[in-house]
């Protein structure tokens, strides 16, 4: 296991919560490596708008490998890929997928099930598993199921999650993602019986930090919400400044000089 990939891994054994304020370029990922992030996760929807591409599955690998290495580059920082559902449903071409994400230096990856039968799902982790073992890489495997954030088995998500856990554990998954769940009694039902790092997604209606912590959650992730933040602050200011008040420009901005001494260039 490289030191990169040994230190992602431990940021997940606890008893702390890794908070994951994820990066939509390279800029953005250094600028959080500053604030102390202790690793950076991208947002595929963050990276898909600023390459000028909707979110879901639509932006064309090739161009995300590129944001992916600038961003690996950029930072010394771990960095876990957001694949969305790997670009495929055949398993093979996940896993190739996934390799090329590797050979971008990032040592960890999200990758959600979405509408995919469970079942299948597993098989593109077991692919994606044998590959990254196959390239001598530890990857971090971030299991996403979507039962609560597409509504799916309404009335018992927690056994639907437990289900599908099973399998993406045997399979290979070293955690499981599970946004929009914010019941603090179905997350403790998780935490408990799922056997792997419980990672949830910051929305209104959470418990707070603390709570998360003591429930045992071992990573929070902001998902698009920093990167709607910063557009819908940029959306305000410029639409103030094209209608002739440019003093919006400067309220809250980092400085100039901070933010170009920040970036390595490497």
């Amino acid at each position: 296991m490289t030191d990169t990939a040994a230190t992602f891994h431990g940021l997940h054994a606890g008893p702390g919560l890794l908070m994951l304020a994820n990066a939509w370029d390279a800029g953005s990922a250094r600028l959080f490596e500053s604030l102390g992030a202790p690793a950076i996760a991208t947002t595929s929807a963050g990276v898909a708008w600023s390459l000028g591409y909707p979110d879901g599955n639509a932006l064309p690998i090739a161009l995300y490998l590129g944001a992916l290495a600038r961003i690996t580059a950029t930072v010394a920082a771990p960095v876990t890929a957001d694949i969305e559902g790997g670009y495929s449903e055949n398993p093979k071409i996940v896993a190739d997928n996934a390799r090329r994400v590797i050979d971008t230096g990032a040592v960890g990856i999200n990758i959600e099930d979405g509408a995919t039968p469970p079942e299948a799902f597993a098989r593109k982790l077991a692919a994606v598993r044998a590959a990254a073992d196959a390239a001598g890489v530890a990857l971090f495997i971030n299991a996403r199921t979507d039962v609560w954030l597409a509504k799916q088995a309404q009335g018992r998500e927690v056994a639907e999650v437990l289900a599908r856990a099973a399998l993406y554990r045997a399979a290979g998954a070293n955690g499981l993602f599970v946004p929009g769940v914010t019941d603090a009694g179905a997350i403790a039902e998780l935490v408990s019986a799922v056997g792997l790092p419980i990672n949830v997604l910051a929305r209104p209606g959470l418990p707070p930090v603390a709570d998360l912590r003591r429930l045992g959650v071992r990573r929070l992730s902001a998902g698009s919400s920093i990167t709607e933040a910063a557009l819908g602050h940029a959306a305000r200011v410029a639409a103030a400044f094209m209608a002739g008040d440019s003093a919006g420009l400067f309220e809250g901005a980092l400085a100039y000089g901070a933010l170009n001494a920040l970036m390595p260039g490497r």
